[in-house]
């Protein structure tokens, strides 16, 4: 795999790069320039950054409202507070009213780790999934992450992008094309198969190798769209036999759930879920809180051997 990255930079690079083509691309944050690393758009393009403050449900109205315009809003937030205060907005003033609004949720999951429960953004799939009209990607690394901006940008509709900070490995060759909808087979198996999100693709990888030690053989998926899911490649993973998912996110209503929901009406078989079982997080760095739930290669091999062996 190549050296680390934050996803964040690459999605910045993209903006810059759609904003360049299109004059209809602007930028909305709610004081996060700088976080959301927008602060090169805004020397580029200072009339096309709009900063509201720290008011989120104001970020999400003016949002729409520029898209009612005719723009295409790229409104960016920590994810944690772009969901959780403004979820009224995205539901109404976007998904119902269908304006073209693309969320971008910075520093989701546990990655704003020491700053405690106030800050992870665990629960954001399962808010954002369950509203009617919104499609919702998790990219697994900068590769993924430039190529979802882009197709994010060509849709008409809500779309949520759940990016990270954490520094993440590219898991995907340069010539890869993201598809909404279309999860990406990453390694082939026939025991069992790892199906990841985000920051847990790579991991999912590792346990992949690992098992391979232990006579295993582990498919492993990434599934980059939560939501429409690739209930096919879901399906497929099915039929070769059991399922682990894995994701940086409660197990109630995340990846874990939507997966989940395709097998038991389509191709019953057990399970795994690994993810944050129904607690708030404690307070550590975001190593830390990895370890701590199991989302880590050793953990995630743990959780399939037990489940492909019956232990």
């Amino acid at each position: 795999m190549s050296e680390k990255a934050d996803c964040r930079l690459a999605f910045a690079e993209a903006l810059i790069v759609l904003a360049e083509s299109d004059p209809r691309v602007v930028a909305v944050a709610n004081d996060s320039v700088g976080s959301s690393n927008l602060k090169e758009f805004k020397r580029r393009f200072p009339g096309r950054l709009v900063n509201v403050g720290i008011a989120e449900q104001n970020l999400v109205g003016v949002s729409a409202g520029l898209s009612n315009a005719g723009k295409i809003p790229f409104t960016c937030g920590a994810a944690c507070f772009l969901t959780g205060r403004a979820l009224e907005q995205i539901k109404v003033d976007l998904a119902y009213s269908r304006h073209n609004v693309k969320l971008c949720g910075m520093a989701s999951g546990m990655a704003y780790g020491e700053l405690g429960p106030t800050h992870h953004s665990i629960e954001d799939l399962a808010w954002t999934r369950a509203i009617a009209g919104m499609t919702v990607i998790v990219p697994a690394d900068s590769i993924e992450t430039t190529q979802a901006v882009r197709v994010a940008a060509a849709m008409d509709g809500p779309v949520f992008l759940r990016i990270s900070r954490l520094p993440v490995p590219n898991v995907h060759p340069p010539d890869y094309r993201f598809e909404v909808g279309r999860a990406a087979l990453l390694r082939p198996g026939s025991d069992v198969t790892l199906i990841a999100a985000g920051v847990t693709v790579s991991p999912a990888l590792d346990a992949a190798g690992l098992l391979a030690a232990d006579g295993i053989s582990a498919a492993v998926l990434n599934m980059s769209t939560i939501r429409p899911i690739d209930r096919d490649s879901i399906v497929a993973a099915a039929e070769r036999g059991p399922i682990v998912t894995v994701e940086e996110h409660t197990v109630f209503g995340g990846l874990g759930s939507a997966v989940a929901e395709v097998v038991v009406t389509s191709r019953p078989v057990h399970m795994r879920m690994l993810g944050v079982p129904g607690v708030f997080a404690p307070t550590g760095s975001a190593e830390f809180l990895l370890e701590h739930f199991g989302l880590t290669p050793e953990g995630i091999r743990a959780a399939a051997r037990s489940l492909v062996r019956g232990a």
